[in-house]
């Protein structure tokens, strides 16, 4: 099952009434291959309203189906939680730009701690902050 069919079964399952809005929501992003805010996916729906886009991104957090990635300032960006996509993220403190990036050496460190400290990690994300090549080259 993808991640879309299963983000709404698991909606249903929890009680949540299903609509039209949230499927939008849903399918936006089980496309997006990173993070969006929700004010992006609010311009992005015309069809949909603000309120259920907050609402829809509330109970997929709620029932641990989306990362919130905290951007900067005010901004949040919510992606879904996907075994198969499993990435992490820079931002640009300058900017806000997000780039997710993969890397092994950094999957086996985490590993290599994990172990030395003998604790289970069930879950982790990290996050680089800094700037970007354009806006460090404007420093």
């Amino acid at each position: 099952m993808n991640w879309a069919a299963t983000a709404l079964h698991r909606l249903e399952r929890a009680g949540y009434r299903s609509g039209a809005a949230r499927r939008e929501v849903v399918d936006l992003l089980a496309a997006e291959p990173c993070a969006v805010t929700a004010l992006e996916i609010d311009r992005r729906l015309d069809s949909v309203g603000r309120a259920s886009v907050y609402r829809t991104l509330d109970q997929l957090d709620r029932l641990h189906l989306v990362q919130r990635v905290e951007i900067g300032g005010d901004a949040a960006g919510y992606e879904r939680i996907d075994p198969d996509q499993h990435h992490h993220h820079l931002i640009c403190e300058e900017c806000g730009r997000l780039t997710p990036f993969v890397s092994e050496v950094l999957e086996k460190a985490i590993e290599r701690i994990s172990r030395e400290a003998d604790f289970e990690v069930t879950a982790h994300d990290v996050v680089l902050r800094g700037a970007c090549s354009t806006c460090a080259g404007d420093a």
